[in-house]
């Protein structure tokens, strides 16, 4: 059955980079829409260019469209006791921020922790850390029963709005900026004190534009926001924030098929501090 799904996603590839030849194009993207319709059990496929995430989800397929929906509570258990390459980065800046006493922390789209539990093992949490945790509801329930039985220190904690992050020391996001229906600069602009220090990591940013795709992550299909590296900087600058630090995550890349221009060799990460 392994060898079934390996050939099939082979086949899926060679037929979608074949149907993007010269004179194949106009035929092959009807198939290659039909077939983003349908549920993917291995690994993600993207669809179209969008100015805006209500264009993206009106050229969505009959399927659900929120990442809110109980499977989603089991996705990324794997992750919870490790760590990516491109998370070291991550991991140094905390470590020298929590150092320096910053020790509440806001984790924007979190999931149930999985930052707070792989980091763990590379970091000494403090007894007076507090780890706040925001996701969709259901997402959140997960978290709560998982955290009952893998935190006995009771240092992690879940906030269902998001901007329950004014107050906070650092704002962690790992992977989750792209999924949300508001930007990073956007929440930080609304709140009455914004954290200092803010850590993303994971992020699909564009060299010189942004637009809005769909993601089929085979329970649902979901917009999927790439912004402009430029305007994200210019964006948190406006508010007061310089880059510290950046990195490339060179295991991430993103190809859209069918729109060239899109084409993302690299995820982004970045440290920004408020001056």
């Amino acid at each position: 059955m392994h060898n079934l799904a390996w050939m099939k996603s082979k086949l899926r590839r060679i037929a979608t980079e074949s149907a993007e030849l010269p004179g194949l194009r106009a035929l092959a993207k009807p198939l290659y829409r039909r077939m983003f319709s349908r549920p993917y059990v291995h690994g993600n496929a993207y669809f179209g260019a969008f100015d805006t995430r209500a264009q993206a989800l009106a050229a969505a397929p009959e399927m659900p469209t929120s990442y809110n929906q109980p499977a989603s509570g089991g996705m990324y258990l794997d992750r919870h006791d490790t760590i990516r390459v491109s998370d070291y980065p991550v991991v140094h800046w905390l470590s020298r921020l929590l150092a320096d006493g910053r020790h509440r922390i806001f984790d924007l789209g979190g999931h149930i922790g999985v930052t707070y539990y792989g980091f763990r093992r590379y970091l000494t949490y403090p007894q007076t850390l507090q780890w706040c945790v925001h996701d969709v509801p259901v997402v959140i329930d997960a978290g709560r029963a998982w955290a009952e039985q893998y935190d006995p220190d009771r240092l992690l904690r879940f906030a269902e709005e998001p901007d329950a992050a004014s107050g906070h020391d650092v704002l962690i996001s790992c992977g989750a900026l792209q999924y949300l229906d508001y930007t990073l600069p956007e929440l930080l602009s609304r709140l009455e004190s914004p954290p200092p220090h803010v850590l993303v990591n994971l992020t699909p940013l564009h060299p010189s534009q942004g637009y809005v795709t769909l993601q089929n992550i085979g329970k649902a299909v979901l917009p999927y926001r790439v912004m402009s590296k430029p305007e994200l900087i210019e964006a948190m600058a406006k508010l007061g924030y310089e880059v510290a630090d950046q990195w490339q995550s060179k295991e991430r890349f993103l190809k859209v098929p069918f729109e060239p221009d899109c084409t993302i060799d690299h995820y982004s990460g970045f440290y920004f501090k408020r001056a």
